[in-house]
């Protein structure tokens, strides 16, 4: 379930696309999204908490974790498959390792780790193939796509590291980032998302079904894989995620992968499951909060 809302965000974006322009696309969505969440919300008789600490920290994770991807995804679907946007997001947690390295709060354990790191970033440079001229993926839009994934990896490293033990539920907390996220991306309405949109009940339908699915409800399961998910089913979905999204576009937009892009796609999965390899002594299970950089949009 995880991996078909996540995988197919990048397929209901592409056909938004033709409707919406990318910041019209992200502020929809997260209002969809947050409208969802506030009725969760109402249903338990929850409400948002007033800790100061807990919303200075959901600046930061909605900035990075909502509003920046969602629109730097939306802006590279213009000139990117679908399908290779999904490739291109898988390398979040790839960020996120690297990110942790520089930071001090991830160490690499055993050289596993850092060949899976190298493999990752090397299937990346497989996909771009920046040394053949004229190739399509190696765009402004492609780059834009994984700038979006690096996002995502420092909001919810973030995330877990300031959001996970605040006595916050799961879908508090989404419903703060996207109600936050939601501000920022009104403020920044001016900057490419006043042309008015040319609605059409595809783009409309694309874009309620991104907002209610591929953000409400998969924002809640996101912040419950942050706080309470093993390593295995966690992976599990990072490793679906892209190829759900290759299957969605090849089947509903005729989308093609050549040999290269397919190949830099298995490189980059084998990169993401050797980052994963940690030394646990037997009997000790993984803890939850090693899988927090999994998550994705």
């Amino acid at each position: 379930m995880l991996a078909l809302l996540w995988g197919s965000s990048f397929l209901w974006m592409k056909l938004a696309l033709g409707s919406l322009a990318p910041l019209q696309i992200s502020l929809v969505r997260t209002f969809f999204g947050a409208a969802v969440l506030f009725v969760v919300l109402a249903t338990a008789r929850m409400t948002l908490p007033r800790d100061r600490r807990v919303w200075g920290h959901m600046l930061f994770v909605a900035l990075f974790g909502s509003a920046v991807p969602f629109t730097l995804f939306a802006f590279g679907g213009q000139t990117v498959d679908s399908g290779v946007s999904g490739v291109l997001n898988s390398t979040t947690p790839l960020f996120a390792l690297a990110i942790g390295l520089v930071l001090g709060t991830e160490k690499i354990s055993n050289l596993v780790r850092l060949l899976g790191l190298g493999l990752g970033f090397a299937g990346v440079l497989l996909i771009f193939a920046p040394w053949q001229a004229g190739n399509s993926i190696a765009s402004w839009g492609a780059v834009l796509c994984l700038v979006g994934a690096a996002s995502y990896a420092v909001g919810y490293s973030y995330a877990g590291r300031y959001l996970v033990g605040t006595g916050a539920t799961s879908t508090q907390l989404a419903a703060m980032q996207l109600t936050t996220a939601m501000g920022m991306l009104v403020l920044a309405l001016p900057f490419g998302g006043l042309e008015p949109p040319h609605l059409h009940w595809v783009g409309v339908v694309a874009v309620t079904v991104l907002g209610v699915f591929g953000t409400g409800v998969a924002f809640i399961l996101n912040y419950r894989v942050i706080a309470d998910e093993g390593a295995t089913t966690a992976t599990t979905v990072g490793y679906l995620l892209p190829v759900v999204s290759v299957l969605l576009g090849a089947i509903f937009l005729g989308e093609q992968l050549n040999a290269r892009v397919v190949a830099g796609m298995l490189v980059v999965l084998l990169g993401v499951a050797l980052t994963r390899r940690r030394a646990v002594p037997a009997g000790q299970d993984v803890s939850p909060n090693e899988t927090r950089d999994l998550v994705k949009r």
